[in-house]
């Protein structure tokens, strides 16, 4: 997007923007500038400008009320003036890029480079190629043909390498292509809503113009830029933007601007669009990015480029403050933690790599050397300088034969694996209602060993229905009859919940005949709008006498206050103040009730405890939310202080307490169960009553009478994990949340400790994986923190979305069972491919390395590996990594952190098959010629004709690969390896069409390839001693693996290697074992000054990086890294007590703030811990102190 489209986009703009002039009130570049203005600033600029922001409405031709006519030559002119609300995205890598990228494979170079001097030697006859004295082996079958060929081994390995190149290509372009539609589709998915002819429409992101007036409310993430022109109690979180984490309270007359990619944290309103698209604040940034766009392009490897609002966030951007914007970047595509599997991977693949180059280079020294001493020293050749060109030629063989079995050990198919096997999965968990953000969470959710879910929306319905309600001293059981409650009563209860609740919440006739009336809007308020049609009244006749600009005040729900409150005007000029909540919250309010006569008579505690008891538990072991609806009158003077909540919300009087069913999903109870088999503890987080949540529990099966388990309220909660000191203390959750099922009434940041929690915890020999599922704006921290986040899909808010993982696009628990299932499956199809990979490999590298040092050339040829290599890694990746997944994967415990990819069982396969193809092939090549009756391929000449006795082997050797591919398909040790095998087409035609390139290879390959056709009687042979392999597999099935001690497993990541290697900071020394032999004492002493050290160098850090401009995003010292991924915190598997606790840090950055505590985190401070966090959990694993050490409370005290 760099700065030529943009300066087109501008010129264009202008010039339209001239022929239009007279068409609106105002330009885009006055409205550009308006909205860089803030706060004061702005609202003096608007008076002085436009009057006010009527005005400003009709300048844009918009009526506040109505909104736009919304009709299309409008909309139009609209976009041509002002621009569309689009960002445009990055131009993806063209695949002449990828072809390019593929190309700087190390190995295919070396390839590339022998293959060359390879064909220039064949090209180049020296004078001295008669002279018979050269060399021994020289003399023979070289005929004038011979010597015309031998370009064409040169010439196959170059083609062999330009297939590889093409394959890999190609894979990362339809990968690249499958984000981008992937992408796409989130985008789409995102709707706003807007007024357009007086009708409140849902509309998509991208359809947004200026004048639209846009409805705003708690959880929306701003699409454009506008200015705030009616509402109530708006706060927005604009860190994004400005880096400032305090909530901005906007209000029409002191800060009216909202800026896109904020989110609103409480309130709602009505803004009308100003700016779209490129000429948003945020576009502007972007276009300003954009206009850097080489940097970015190393970046944008790793964050794939999100367009349109979400992608805002992506970047770290700096403010006009000049304080960096720290906070969490909610879109970082990258979790900078390596998830497990490609940790362990990277590893792996890294030791193969290591043993393969220590193996090429021997071959290559010994084919020299014999070579050398078998012509110089026992023949006493001369070095001729007319035979030069000849020795060269040989010395490049040997060098080819090198590298290729260079080639051949290293995996280079197991990257593609990992890819196509994710690729796989996250397009075949969009048909399971799972829309997969980050590749990895699909494989981490396979490790899950812990889920946290909502109670609302997730494990039930999110259908509410009032079935009980007390109201004038009568517990009804089910609806009342309207004619049992008193006029008065039911005119106060109408008013309160039509009123107090959010005007875009309705209930809207069925689509179909006889299903139920959609509900629209907040679940709860609908609930609470349908008891009053059941009570044969209308809702509606009160809203349009009281519109929305008549509310005089409201206090919107927010997770601390678990209340809402909507004052209006009475006619005789006093207020009435209405409210809704949690009962138990509500009534502690109430100072009077209303009797059945409709008078209200006083309440006092000890009947409020009457009535917890004999209405509100009974309604709550039912499994019903209970809500009470009250209100209050104040006279018209003096006027209340309506900011002074305490005083507000207080004697208020009970019209009536209502029980609300969300009835359990159906199919939940059987989704729990499975998990539970599967190994993996769920449990409730849930802001309901604690009665209601254990009740629902129950019912699902995450609680069975009789086990030992606990079920906390959020305040029993923090008080039993709190010191005195009131700081969390990680041995305190240790000893809860084992048994830990029901968090009831718990806050957003209790979820957060809980799920922070669980992962720190060391109690359990196995980190736990963590997932949790969110649909509030204040989920955002948890989903963070969490190893894989759910959003939901319908329920959640843009923010939800914009932390979480994982997209629940059904909003239903059953889902999260198919993600388990399918990133178990996902790890399985790994390894199932390495047990294949590393076979093929072991064998081909022996094979070549002995047969180089016997027989003084390889029985397998260059070109030979190649082929076997692209089958072997490209087509069995994609065979076998898109194996689909079956019930069976719920029935294990899942695989944890510590547990080595390549188990016991898979290594006994590895070495068992290996056995056998190695007795097979070297039986073949020294005893071959006898037994088939033809002539030896062994000492054969260079540029001699390919003989039958290699081209058997070199067959026999991919025969048997093709039928270990079948015996590949299981890992655990099972019988039957076909079993649904016919479930997978994909498997079936690549080992087909395998078979049938095979065949033309060895029949049709020639020279190139150095085949020489064989007759069927050989044919046969080849595929039986394959065949064997099946056979061969029932045999290792057969010999227990406990018997193997001696076998070793690899691939297992280590508590210190969960450190990503490449975040350990270079500087943090390691203390080498001469140190150990010290006293403790001494030890500990330069531990100390090691950890000093190194926290003094990260406040340097710090400091340097708050005073620079942003560094490069490579450079992995900057803080900044840190500062926009909190997820950076390594999480060490040794208990650590990090410096500052940041869920205190939350508490006093909210008791700064307000009475009412913000639900975010208190970020800057975050960002600060969690990068000296990292520092010292760095030298704390490099110097592994043990709990007890003094060091301890050295660190904490600092």
């Amino acid at each position: 997007m760099g700065d030529l489209t943009n300066s087109d986009f501008y010129s264009k703009n202008q010039r339209s923007e001239s022929s239009h002039g007279g068409d609106f009130g105002c330009s885009l570049e006055e409205l550009r500038s308006l909205m860089e203005l803030r706060g004061t600033e702005a609202v003096v600029k608007i008076k002085e400008t436009y009057g006010d922001t009527e005005a400003i409405c009709r300048r844009l031709k918009t009526s506040p009320v109505e909104g736009l006519p919304g009709t299309a030559p409008d909309l139009e002119k609209r976009k041509q003036v002002f621009g569309q609300n689009f960002i445009p995205p990055k131009k993806p890598k063209t695949f002449l890029q990828l072809v390019w990228e593929a190309l700087q494979d190390v190995t295919l170079i070396i390839l590339e480079i022998a293959a060359i001097i390879s064909l220039g030697l064949s090209f180049y006859h020296p004078p001295g190629e008669s002279n018979e004295g050269c060399a021994t082996a020289q003399a023979g079958a070289e005929d004038e043909g011979e010597a015309e060929a031998g370009w064409i081994e040169g010439a196959a390995i170059l083609l062999s390498v330009i297939c590889v190149v093409l394959v890999t290509a190609f894979n990362d372009w339809s990968k690249e292509k499958q984000f981008r539609g992937l992408q796409s589709r989130i985008e789409q998915e995102q709707k706003f809503t807007v007024v357009r002819a007086g009708q409140v429409v849902q509309i998509p992101v991208a359809e947004i113009v200026v004048g639209d007036i846009a409805q705003i409310k708690y959880g929306d993430l701003l699409p454009a830029d506008g200015i705030f022109i009616q509402g109530n109690d708006l706060k927005i979180d604009e860190s994004s933007l400005t880096g400032e984490s305090d909530q901005v309270r906007k209000s029409v007359d002191k800060d009216p601007m909202l800026l896109s990619g904020t989110h609103v944290m409480e309130g709602s309103g009505k803004m009308v669009v100003t700016a779209v698209g490129v000429n948003s604040q945020t576009g502007i940034i972007f276009t300003l990015l954009g206009a850097g766009g080489e940097e970015e392009e190393k970046k944008d490897k790793k964050a794939k480029q999100q367009d349109g609002a979400a992608a805002m966030e992506m970047q770290p951007l700096k403010s006009a403050e000049g304080g960096d914007s720290d906070d969490k970047k909610k879109a970082s595509l990258h979790k900078k933690e390596k998830s497990v599997l490609q940790g362990k991977l990277t590893k792996l693949a890294v030791q193969i790599g290591k043993a393969g180059l220590v193996m090429s280079a021997i071959t290559v020294i010994i084919l020299v050397l014999y070579f050398t001493v078998d012509t110089f020293v026992v023949n006493k050749k001369p070095w001729l300088p007319e035979c030069t060109p000849v020795y060269v030629q040989y010395f490049v063989k040997f060098f080819i034969i090198g590298v290729t079995v260079l080639v051949v050990a290293v995996p280079e198919g197991l990257p593609l694996a990992v890819t196509i096997s994710l690729a796989y999965s996250v397009k075949k968990m969009m048909k399971d209602n799972n829309l997969v953000r980050h590749l990895d969470a699909c494989e981490t959710m396979g490790n899950a060993t812990a889920i946290c879910s909502d109670k609302t929306g997730t494990l039930t319905t999110n259908r509410m229905t009032v079935v009980q309600a007390y109201v004038g001293d009568v517990h009804y059981k089910e609806v009342p009859d309207p004619s049992s409650i008193n006029t008065k009563t039911m005119e106060l209860l109408v008013h309160a919940i039509a009123i107090n609740s959010a005007y875009t919440t309705k209930i809207l006739p069925p689509e179909q005949e006889g299903a139920l009336p959609r509900q629209v809007g907040n679940k709860t308020e609908c609930g609470l709008l349908g008891f009053v049609l059941d009570l044969k009244q209308d809702y509606e006749p009160v809203r349009s006498q009281v519109p929305e600009e008549k509310l005089y005040k409201v206090y919107t729900f927010n997770s601390v206050r678990k209340s809402m409150s909507t004052v209006v005007r009475t006619p005789d000029g006093g207020f009435r103040m209405y409210s809704k909540g949690a009962s138990e919250i509500v009534l502690k309010k109430c100072c009077k009730i209303l009797s059945g006569e409709g008078e209200p008579r006083a309440f006092r505690p000890r009947d409020r405890d009457e009535m917890v008891k004999k209405v509100i538990e009974p309604m709550a072991s039912d499994g019903l939310r209970t809500i009470c609806v009250a209100f209050r009158d104040f006279p018209g003077s003096p006027e209340p202080d309506w900011d002074n909540e305490n005083d507000i919300l207080n004697e208020l009087t009970c019209i009536c307490v209502v029980g609300i069913e969300d009835p359990v999903r159906p199919e939940v109870p059987e989704a729990i169960r499975k998990c539970q088999r599967a190994g993996i503890t769920v449990r409730m987080v849930t802001g309901d009553n604690i009665n209601t949540a254990r009740a629902i529990a129950i019912k699902c099966g995450i609680i069975h009478p009789g086990e030992d388990f606990l079920c906390l309220e959020g305040k029993e909660f923090n008080r039993r994990i709190r010191n005195e000191k009131g700081e969390i203390e990680q041995e305190r959750i240790d000893k809860i949340w084992p048994k830990l099922r029901v968090l009831a009434r718990s806050s957003p940041t209790d979820k957060h400790t809980l799920v922070k929690g669980i992962i720190d915890s060391t109690h359990t020999e196995q980190r736990q994986v963590v997932a949790v599922t969110g649909d509030g704006t204040n989920d955002g921290p948890a989903l963070k923190k969490a190893d894989v986040g759910f959003a939901m899909g319908i329920a959640g808010t843009d923010v939800a979305k914009e932390a979480s993982d994982i997209i629940l696009t059904d909003d239903n628990f059953s889902s999260i069972v198919k993600a388990v299932m399918w990133g178990r499956n996902v790890y399985d199809s790994i390894s199932k491919f390495l047990q294949f990979q590393l076979t093929v490999n072991v064998v081909a590298v022996i094979v070549a390395f002995t047969g180089a040092c016997i027989t003084q050339d390889s029985p397998l040829k260059a070109v030979q590996m190649l082929w076997v290599n692209l089958i072997m890694d490209t087509f069995a990746s994609l065979a076998l990594a898109t194996e689909p997944p079956t019930e069976t994967l719920l029935l294990r415990k899942p695989y944890g952190r510590n547990k080595p990819l390549i188990s016991r069982t898979m290594m006994k396969n590895i070495l068992g098959h290996a056995v056998y193809q190695l007795t097979l092939i070297f039986t073949l090549l020294f005893v071959g010629e006898k037994l088939f009756q033809i002539d030896s391929g062994r000492n054969a000449p260079l540029h001699s004709p390919p003989s039958e006795h290699y081209t058997i082997i070199f067959n026999t050797f991919v025969m048997m690969q093709l039928f270990n591919e079948i015996n590949a398909r299981k890992i655990h040790g099972e019988r039957n390896v076909f079993d649904g095998i016919f479930r997978n087409p994909i498997f079936c035609t690549i080992v087909l069409g395998t078979f049938a390139i095979q065949i033309v290879i060895v029949q049709f390959g020639g020279k190139p390839f150095s085949c020489s056709p064989l007759q069927l009687d050989q044919w046969m042979w080849c595929v039986f001693i394959g065949l064997g392999e099946l056979v061969w597999g029932q045999v290792i099935a057969t010999i227990p693996t406990s018997r193997l001690k001696f076998l070793k497993e690899a691939g297992r990541l280590t508590q210190k290697e969960e450190l990503p290697e490449e975040d350990l900071n270079e500087d943090v020394e390691e203390i080498d074992h001469a140190e150990r032999e010290l006293r403790r004492g001494q030890i500990l002493w330069f531990r100390g000054l090691n950890r000093i050290q190194t926290q003094i160098r990260v406040v340097k850090a710090f400091r340097s990086s708050l005073y620079e401009g942003l560094e490069k995003p490579e450079s992995r010292t900057s803080i900044h890294n840190f500062m926009a991924h909190p997820e950076f915190r390594i999480e060490d598997s040794q208990p650590h007590i990090p410096l500052i606790d940041d869920t205190d840090l939350e508490e006093d950055g909210a008791l700064k703030q307000n009475p009412s505590p913000p639900s975010s985190l208190n970020k800057n401070n975050s960002a600060i811990d969690s990068g000296i966090n990292l520092t010292t959990d760095t030298s704390k694993s490099a110097t592994s102190s043990s709990l007890g050490s003094p060091i301890h409370s050295l660190e904490t005290s600092l």
